[in-house]
């Protein structure tokens, strides 16, 4: 991967829909150029995959938690399955340190939140979580 292909990932970061005329122009590339790149880089697994980003206000109305999981090795595979079929659980880090699990959840309401982290405190396996809303994004890439 050379730094054309980085730069034409950093553009498909920002608006995976950006059309292909509109990449090629702004890496002064062909247009012929810029979908073999692509199609090479969803070759090599670079490119998994496009997804959706949620519109500014949508997302400023969602509250996001971050939920620090304590799981009991035994049952870790069992949790992980569990935490993968919740809806509204975006993401699922191991980490190193106290906790186990970091889980990013989103819900509309504060109710929405309570319930779920209900539903991760009864898990069979999870030892203790500790949880945090989230204020205020900064900034998110």
């Amino acid at each position: 991967m050379d730094e054309t292909d980085r730069q034409l990932l950093a553009l498909l970061e920002e608006n995976a829909r950006m059309p292909t005329a509109a990449l090629a122009r702004r890496l002064h590339l062909s247009r012929s150029t810029i979908q073999d790149r692509i199609r090479r880089l969803e070759d090599r697994g670079i490119i998994g995959g496009y997804t959706l980003r949620l519109g500014e206000p949508h997302a400023r109305r969602q509250i996001t938690a971050h939920v620090m999981i304590n799981v009991n090795p035994k049952h870790a595979d069992r949790v992980g399955r569990a935490l993968k079929a919740m809806a509204g659980l975006r993401s699922l880090h191991a980490i190193s340190g106290a906790y186990d699990l970091i889980a990013i959840i989103r819900a509309e309401t504060t109710d929405d939140i309570d319930a779920m982290l209900d539903t991760i405190g009864r898990l069979e396996g999870i030892d203790k979580t500790m949880s945090s809303i989230v204020l205020s994004t900064k900034f998110e890439r």
